[in-house]
């Protein structure tokens, strides 16, 4: 049983009482297309006929939900025509997530309306279609790379990017337990005897604060490199440096 309130609630949010709300703007937009329309055929919200095209379906929802696409992706065993319809929100963190939904119905096959409360405007974001996925190869580069350069599986999948060890961390850890076991070094004898050979760049970046240059072309580890390397105990085999 829905609580007291909760349809005043949503209506305040999307701007829309019940559902039925989206159909008046949805029928008109589609009557001036050249459609026949008509709500609640079957299972189907709304469904729009023109001439002898397939028909078009739209299932209509007051939130981009997991049921609404439910029930769009099964409105595609009657028709490759499916919309989904939902009030459009304001501001920039509805643009946002409209960025997603539109990706989201893109690679399901579906399109997407919005109709916005205050005029009834009705907008079409995404016209439904077949998704043929572009791969990016270099995006595939750089996580083989990132795969074959990481040392071990020293992350928890599903864990916050906070504190990820990625293979460049791996790297200043090398080099901060290299320096932590012989002090201050050049940049090339920390190369050699850690196997790390973008060292001297790495020290010179100095992305998390842990190096210093103390001469030229020496550096040694900071009192933070030295305390937060602890943090990262288990993320490298245990090794000995060698000099």
């Amino acid at each position: 049983m829905a609580k007291a309130g909760s349809s005043k609630e949503k209506a305040a949010k999307t701007g829309f009482a019940r559902e039925a709300d989206l159909y008046p703007p949805i029928k008109t937009y589609l009557e001036a297309q050249g459609y026949e329309v008509k709500a609640e055929i079957g299972a189907v919200d709304v469904v729009a006929i023109r001439g002898e095209e397939p028909p078009v379906l739209v299932e209509i929802k007051r939130g981009f939900t997991l049921s609404l696409l439910h029930q769009g992706v099964a409105r595609l065993a009657i028709s490759d025509d499916v919309y989904l319809a939902i009030p459009r929100g304001k501001g920039k963190a509805f643009l946002t997530a409209l960025k997603g939904h539109k990706t989201l119905c893109r690679r399901l096959g579906l399109g997407l309306i919005t109709v916005r409360p205050r005029d009834n405007f009705v907008e079409v974001h995404l016209d439904p279609g077949p998704y043929t996925p572009r791969k990016s190869k270099l995006r595939q580069g750089r996580l083989l790379r990132e795969f074959a350069r990481r040392v071990g599986d020293p992350n928890a999948g599903g864990q916050t990017r906070s504190g990820i060890v990625t293979a460049y961390r791996q790297d200043a850890l090398k080099v901060a337990a290299y320096l932590a076991a012989t002090g201050p070094s050049k940049g090339a004898h920390v190369a050699k005897a850690t196997g790390v050979e973008m060292a001297t760049r790495l020290m010179a970046d100095d992305h998390y604060g842990w190096f210093e240059r103390v001469e030229k072309g020496i550096y040694a580890l900071t009192p933070k490199g030295e305390a937060e390397r602890g943090a990262f105990e288990g993320a490298l085999p245990t090794t000995t440096p060698s000099a």
